[in-house]
């Protein structure tokens, strides 16, 4: 079953086309991840999804459901600009909202309970929202977001401003999320997070859909030919190599695009006598460079990059 389904849906402001006849569907139980630059139509899409923006062209059906009033209470979505209101009490703040997804009193304050402790922020249950920092913040409205256990979980940028530690505690809360069979859509700038938390991925560039499909779909479109290389040595055949098409070089480390005829181990031939070799690894390509070469070729396609 497919819980989320957009078809063909536009939309301009202005001289700006946003979002350019973007279709997709996701099955139940599926981390989806919508990447892309900045200004892409990322944002813009999954407003769309929510009903806060209506698309000028194009359907959007949410749990079997064309009309969001009806499912609204069964979904969870966290903001890329986060808002909580910030004069009230953490546990008032979090009953408030509980109760607008139509939460029982007594079971809301167990799950905040729960959810406070879960997160490092148990001793502050009763402090004004305005005495965090803006990570505990962030993480404040996260609790928002899942605490009703929604069906559909829509998360943009749910990393922005964690430290390493609170985004690792966050990525576990997205995967026992998955494991429990909600769907999540989320919007990210890490790719590798993407890479590790995503069933599929879509790109969006401009507005429009580059590429989407599984990880590792989109992965063999770009084919096996990533070398990841340590060595010592004079970096000199890195630009005189008839196999390398592109790399990027880190000192005795190097990544290594070879070129689309090119055997790698025709390749580690070529450079045994000219260099000390201590790993040569063929690697799919990761979503990363995926992203840089999809993202750059749209550019110049489309002319100057705005």
């Amino acid at each position: 079953m497919n819980i989320v389904e957009v078809n063909n849906i536009s939309k301009r402001f202005d001289k700006l086309q946003a979002v350019d006849d973007i279709s997709f569907s996701i099955e139940k139980g599926k981390v989806y991840g919508m990447l892309g630059p900045n200004g892409a139509g990322k944002t813009t899409t999954i407003r769309m999804i929510m009903n806060i923006i209506i698309p000028d062209s194009g359907s959007v059906s949410i749990l079997g459901e064309t009309d969001y009033r009806k499912i609204s209470h069964r979904i969870g979505y966290l903001p890329e600009e986060r808002g909580i209101y910030r004069k009230m009490k953490l546990n008032d703040v979090l009953l408030f909202l509980a109760d607008l997804k139509e939460m029982k009193k007594k079971t809301a304050q167990v799950e905040i309970d729960m959810w406070l402790e879960k997160l490092g922020l148990a001793e502050w249950k009763k402090k004004k929202v305005e005495e965090l920092s803006k990570g505990m913040q962030q993480k404040l409205q996260f609790i928002a977001t899942v605490m009703p256990q929604p069906e559909l979980l829509i998360l943009d940028e749910p990393f922005l401003g964690l430290d390493p530690i609170n985004t690792n505690l966050i990525k576990d809360i997205i995967m026992e999320e998955k494991k429990r069979g909600t769907t999540i859509i989320f919007s990210t700038h890490q790719m590798e997070s993407a890479e590790r938390l995503c069933d599929e991925i879509m790109l969006i560039n401009r507005g429009k859909k580059i590429l989407s499909g599984t990880v590792g779909e989109v992965k063999r479109q770009f084919g096996k030919k990533a070398i990841q290389l340590d060595y010592t040595g004079d970096n000199s055949f890195l630009n005189n190599s008839p196999f390398i098409a592109d790399y990027n070089d880190f000192g005795n480390y190097v990544e290594i695009e070879l070129l689309k005829d090119a055997i790698p181990h025709d390749f580690l031939e070529s450079i045994v006598s000219k260099v000390k070799i201590s790993r040569f690894e063929v690697m799919e390509p990761s979503l990363h460079d995926i992203f840089i070469k999809s993202v750059q070729g749209e550019s110049k396609i489309g002319g100057k990059e705005s």
